[in-house]
């Protein structure tokens, strides 16, 4: 944890009380005690200082200073098709450290439909797994996850308007043309299922204005796929 990240209810004045998760780390692996200063954030807002001014089994009181504008996001919206619930959570978190603020959860032809009932995909949950890459990259701004079950009607009716102005980028394998770099403008990166897309639905993405890119001659999972290639694309 780099930045404590901390909820508006949480603050009164210029005083914050955690507890839970956030007090385990603070005492258990960063081993802080009354008088540190850690570095902190409010959700959605500034970042900054704060002092430990009282500490005991149950919570810890701190004396917040914020300050600081958190750091830009990146100009790229993100269509993720449905993976496999534990790669969900690693992907999430993922996407959140790298500044990635609007997600597209999308249904697919290979997606089961048993992902769907996860409790990973509970709002508290997925809160808490934007919290956890956040904190890890120091940022506080909470990207938005759109859930969309429904391939056919999304392409069709809503993806013309997410995708106006930007680069719209598919990443399939089974094309001749490399992903990009460092390409300077915003973009749209759609992102397939394990085995990728049908070609009907990559057919319906090229229609709607995407163009299909590869990494390479390997197929990655969709965990090590979604941060090597926005790292590609902005690479900072």
């Amino acid at each position: 944890m780099n930045l404590l990240l901390l909820k508006s209810k949480h603050l009164s004045a210029n005083h914050a009380r955690i507890s839970g998760r956030q007090l385990e780390q603070l005492v258990n692996v960063q081993r802080c005690a009354i008088g540190d200063n850690i570095r902190v954030g409010e959700i959605n807002g500034s970042m900054g200082n704060a002092t430990i001014v009282e500490l005991d089994a149950s919570q810890a009181l701190l004396e917040v200073d914020l300050h600081s504008p958190a750091p830009p996001p990146l100009p790229l919206t993100l269509i993720l098709a449905m993976p496999r619930p534990k790669m969900l959570r690693r992907s999430l978190q993922t996407i959140a450290a790298m500044g990635v603020k609007q997600v597209y959860l999308i249904n697919s032809f290979r997606v089961e439909k048993s992902f769907w009932q996860t409790p990973f995909l509970k709002p508290e949950a997925i809160e808490e797994d934007f919290i956890l890459g956040l904190e890890q990259s120091r940022d506080t701004q909470l990207p938005q996850l759109h859930i969309r079950k429904l391939f056919k009607p999304f392409v069709e009716d809503e993806l013309p308007a997410i995708i106006k102005e930007t680069k719209n980028l598919l990443a399939h394998p089974v094309t001749e043309t490399r992903c990009p770099i460092d390409i300077q403008q915003p973009a749209t990166l759609a992102i397939g299922p394990e085995g990728g897309f049908i070609p009907y639905e990559v057919e319906m993405l090229a229609t709607a204005g995407f163009e299909t890119v590869h990494m390479g001659p390997r197929i990655l999972r969709v965990e090590t796929a979604v941060p090597a290639l926005i790292s590609r694309l902005f690479p900072g």
